[in-house]
């Protein structure tokens, strides 16, 4: 938690430190937006094993990518092979209804091709909703990788910024 002091003209508080200083004589951490205070904040990082940090998290960056990609990958297999079904049952079903019809009455036939026809309209609507369900489960599911990749970033920066403790 920052702390005010009060300066005097020539930049040094009551107990002779400049207001610059990192941390006040409780202990605690002041706020100085300087280029000096900055560096100063910055060596006082713990640093240690940073590259090798940084080179590890991005392999997790390119392994959490890959596993994205193989999610939204099967995603779309499963949306394609699903689409094919419907496609092969509803051509099936049109083939039986056409093979059944007799040649003798005209008008029994439109019907049944009226009724087939406002039948197949609404399978397809509601094999529409099945599709895009089916969609949008394989991108939440790739989202989620990435999503839960981008919170170990942050934690992991966030641990890198913390000042070390006791020093």
């Amino acid at each position: 938690m920052a702390t005010s002091r009060k300066t005097t003209a020539a930049g040094k508080t009551a107990a002779g430190n400049t207001a610059r200083d990192d941390a006040d004589q409780d202990g605690q951490e002041t706020t100085d937006s300087s280029p000096k205070g900055m560096a100063d904040r910055l060596q006082k990082l713990n640093l240690t094993g940073a590259a090798g940090a940084m080179l590890d998290s991005g392999r997790k960056d390119l392994k959490a990518l890959m596993q994205a990609n193989e999610q939204s990958y099967k995603g779309l297999q499963a949306v394609m092979k699903r689409q094919t079904e419907l496609l092969k049952s509803s051509i099936g079903e049109w083939q039986r209804t056409v093979g059944s019809m007799s040649g003798k009455d005209p008008k029994e036939n439109l019907a049944k091709l009226d009724e087939m026809g406002r039948a197949a309209f609404q399978r397809a609507l509601d094999d529409m909703k099945e599709l895009a369900q089916l969609a949008a489960k394989a991108q939440a599911d790739s989202f989620d990788v990435m999503r839960q990749r981008i919170s170990d970033n942050v934690e992991q920066v966030s641990k890198l910024l913390q000042k070390p403790r006791g020093k």
